[in-house]
């Protein structure tokens, strides 16, 4: 990676993560909250959004192995999972980042030229919104196997849970046997 392009990253890299927060805690309902306060305790969202991307930012900017992309991936996706998104809105603002980056690199006439070098970035940013795709469905997946497991043993009455079976029976008012 030209070295420029490398300085242009360091010295744009809070400017690009703030926007690619903002932009990625825009999407939720409670956006202005989440936007709030960066702290993961009293935040969760926010917090865990913003250590994500700027981790993967780090990674994106310094052309790693896209193997390195899947902690801070599965942190973004396995909250993304539990919100009511669809696969490509949960995995859509990993593409957020390429935008901002050229919106910035353009604005800044030093920058304007390294545009053109963009191109491996990029690259590596297709591979880990793909990636977050994959990692949203196989959270996805685990989320139903414990909904059907909570069905077969019962769990979801002691959990209170929003079980299907369970609204089910609340909308029925009686319980729903699923073969399972």
């Amino acid at each position: 990676m030209d070295l420029d392009l490398a300085e242009a990253f360091r010295n744009y890299e809070d400017k690009i993560v703030n926007k690619w927060v903002d932009y990625t805690l825009s999407s939720y309902k409670s956006s202005v909250f989440f936007k709030k306060s960066p702290d993961k305790f009293s935040n969760p969202v926010g917090g865990n959004t913003r250590e994500a991307l700027s981790a993967l930012f780090k990674l994106l900017a310094k052309n790693a192995d896209p193997t390195e992309f899947a902690a801070p991936l599965e942190q973004i996706m396995r909250i993304r999972s539990i919100q009511e998104f669809t696969a490509s809105e949960a995995a859509g603002p990993v593409f957020a980042v390429k935008h901002i980056t050229r919106a910035l690199f353009e604005k800044d006439s030093e920058r304007k030229h390294l545009i053109s070098e963009l191109y491996d970035f990029e690259f590596a940013v297709d591979l880990a919104a793909l990636q977050a795709f994959d990692l949203y469905m196989q959270c996805r997946e685990q989320l139903y196997l414990v909904r059907i497991k909570e069905i077969k043993t019962g769990t979801y009455i002691l959990t209170d849970s929003r079980c299907p079976s369970n609204l089910l029976k609340k909308d029925t008012g009686t319980p729903a046997n699923f073969p399972v």
